[in-house]
């Protein structure tokens, strides 16, 4: 009989740390390079399983009978378009294979040259994003920044609490983790000036958040119901949506984020199955007024992940130092879910294609400690951290290295992690 696969009893054959993010209840999905050669792979303890191989040795078989197919490009979109049937079929068939006391890699010959070290390996992209949407769905972020940005005024429009408020961002600046961020330039307005200048941005800025993948949905007209958004949801990942806040504060009215944010967001390599984080399923915040109809869950649908940024400094990290962690935070506050965002950005008849990506906006929690960017941690560069070289910091500079990680952990619970998505600020026009 097989085994449920998040059984926070089940052990793989291939070593693993004790506290990593990948062990066998994860079993998330990347693109790697070794080599001239890039293919789609998924993350076990220190290694990467090459899933081309396995389907060509025809150890996914029966299971996933089309898995050469799947696997045959230098990405992920065939498997996220493939459903979510194949997705839990490919998840328990893999999670057999890697349990331990199974020897069926080690039978067929191929598991020296199907599991490779990931420190050996290039992450890449995962999946060739057609859209990319950034929602708006922390209450706590979206009060502070009405507080920040429209002082004396009631923080929250009147439409905040009855939808799930976004933007279509740029999918061609989506890059993955480890990418360099070049600082954007555009026009700023200087408080007191009576026009705006153009130069590079003075307040760069990251934003903290979590997004997922989708997979291709019902078609053009066919809204996603509320409580049937898992069906279309491939996985999830870990996002730094940068902005440029001056640049953003100058242009955003009345059509919203335009240059301020569209020219780079960085995500975690690894797509993890939503799953992997069924256990750590959580209620999400009371939503007043109710929801209307199509936006109303019937159970809950948030997710209790850890967050948290870490910052190096130019200077920090040419003398080796650790980097500084400067907000710790959780997922489970968001006051709209991932299913409700879905539901909402479809209910329109609009379509979802698989590698579609949809990000939360900045996640913040109640606390200054767990706010998820720099313009509300520094108070709009009014209250500037002190790093531990000595440097302050009101907006990132030059040289700054941005770090964050996200991971699920609790009570008897597999500690399921995301890895992480880091970018290293490059000076404008370096590129």
């Amino acid at each position: 009989m097989q085994r449920d696969p998040n059984d926070p009893a089940l052990r793989s054959w291939v070593p693993a740390s004790g506290s990593g993010d990948f062990p066998i209840q994860n079993l998330p999905y990347g693109v790697f390079r070794e080599g001239g050669s890039v293919r789609p792979g998924v993350a076990i303890g220190e290694s990467v399983l090459d899933l081309r191989a396995l389907g060509s040795a025809g150890l996914l078989a029966p299971a996933i009978p089309d898995a050469p197919a799947l696997f045959a490009e230098p990405s992920l979109n065939a498997l996220a378009a493939s459903g979510r049937t194949t997705w839990r079929a490919l998840r328990t068939r893999l999670s057999e294979l890697l349990a331990e006391g199974n020897r069926e890699l080690l039978d067929a010959g191929i598991a020296q040259s199907a599991l490779v070290r990931r420190d050996s390996v290039e992450m890449l992209l995962p999946v060739q994003i057609g859209d990319y949407v950034d929602f708006y769905s922390s209450l706590e972020h979206a009060t502070n920044l009405g507080k920040i940005l429209r002082p004396g005024s009631e923080p929250l429009l009147p439409n905040w609490r009855h939808l799930p408020v976004g933007y279509h961002g740029r999918s061609g600046t989506v890059v993955v983790s480890g990418t360099p961020v070049v600082r954007p330039r555009g026009q700023r307005k200087s408080p007191g000036s009576e026009a705006p200048d153009f130069g590079p941005s003075r307040m760069l800025d990251f934003e903290l958040e979590m997004g997922f993948v989708t997979g291709t949905g019902p078609g053009l007209g066919i809204p996603v119901p509320v409580e049937r958004a898992g069906e279309f949801i491939f996985g999830a990942v870990l996002v730094n949506d940068w902005s440029a806040r001056d640049i953003q504060a100058w242009e955003y009215q009345p059509l919203g984020p335009f240059l301020g944010k569209s020219f780079a967001t960085s995500i975690s390599p690894w797509i993890v199955p939503l799953d992997a984080l069924e256990p750590y399923r959580v209620t999400g915040p009371v939503q007043q007024p109710e929801p209307l109809a199509y936006l109303r869950e019937s159970e809950p649908r948030s997710f209790d992940v850890a967050l948290e940024v870490n910052l190096s400094s130019e200077g920090m990290l040419r003398s080796g130092a650790p980097p500084q962690r400067i907000s710790r935070g959780n997922m489970f506050g968001l006051y709209w879910s991932m299913a409700q965002q879905l539901a909402h950005l479809t209910c329109n008849g609009a379509t979802i294609r698989a590698g579609d990506l949809c990000a939360s906006g900045t996640i913040s929690g109640s606390e200054p400690s767990s706010y998820g960017s720099m313009i509300e941690l520094t108070w709009r560069g009014t209250q500037p951290l002190t790093l531990a070289d000595g440097s302050t910091r009101g907006f990132l500079e030059d040289g700054d290295r941005v770090t964050m990680r996200a991971f699920c952990e609790g009570d008897a619970r597999t500690r399921i992690g995301f890895g992480e998505v880091s970018g290293t600020v490059l000076a404008a026009g370096s590129r």
